[in-house]
């Protein structure tokens, strides 16, 4: 075997090796922890690219790598742009599916996902939940992996020793029932209020609350205007969690 013919390939894959890493190493460790549609699309045209310029020899450098840089500018830039818009997000990325609650399927939900029983129970066997009814909601992520939220196995147990007790009043945490709060049940499940500075008024809704009492709450932590907001977020025992926007302290 010839080096002076595998030598430009082995340069070409090395250079194209250490291209790639530092491609992924710009755009984020969000590259990594999880691929979105848009991320895995990112990935597959990089790994074509460096592909492209390894086989062939004769086509120059520049053919592969100004194409790799036009793709990670483009991801950096559409990154940085879902960072100031959440709705750019959405359009890009979707948003969570609730395929499960309360132990109930949400067939239509599932349909419109492309996503079937089979896949459903796979990836409930993989978080060791063998029964749809002991779920009390999952949601499917825009990255495909199904967040599970079981229900609490102790609060029937524990809610009949409360009636034998005569404390059959008393709620118990994870299945209370707020005042002025009454669609807030499950403490794994924060609600939104804030994000990214737009109020979520549909989840305002939700909770029976208005803009004004809202407005109220963040002036309470010295922040005067829901722009100034980053996240604002309430759980089931009415606790409201604020955190501003850093470019506004």
């Amino acid at each position: 075997m010839n080096f002076t013919d595998v030598g430009p390939h082995i340069f070409r894959t090395i250079l194209m090796y250490f291209l790639v890493y530092c491609a992924i190493r710009i755009m984020g460790k969000r590259e990594i922890g999880k691929l979105s549609m848009f991320d895995l699309v990112v990935s597959i045209m990089l790994a074509e690219m460096a592909a492209f310029v390894i086989e062939d020899i004769k086509k120059p450098l520049s053919h592969g790598i100004a194409p790799m840089l036009t793709v990670i500018v483009m991801q950096i830039g559409m990154a940085y742009l879902g960072l100031k818009s959440r709705k750019l997000r959405l359009m890009i990325d979707g948003k969570p599916t609730v395929v499960i609650s309360k132990g109930k399927l949400h067939r239509d939900e599932m349909k419109k996902q492309r996503y079937n029983l089979d896949d459903l129970l796979q990836q409930l066997r993989e978080q060791n939940i063998d029964s749809i009814e002991d779920v009390d909601f999952a949601l499917l992520e825009t990255t495909g992996k199904l967040t599970v939220f079981p229900k609490d196995q102790s609060a029937g147990n524990n809610a009949s020793s409360g009636s034998d007790s005569g404390n059959s009043s008393t709620e118990k945490k994870g299945s209370v029932k707020l005042k002025g709060f009454p669609n807030i049940k499950y403490e794994g499940l924060p609600v939104p209020l804030i994000m990214d500075g737009k109020v979520q008024d549909e989840n305002l809704e939700m909770i029976e609350k208005t803009r004004f009492w809202l407005k109220n709450q963040i002036q309470q932590k010295g922040i005067m205007d829901f722009k100034d907001v980053f996240i604002c977020s309430i759980d089931h025992n009415g606790k409201i969690y604020i955190s501003p926007r850093e470019d506004k302290k």
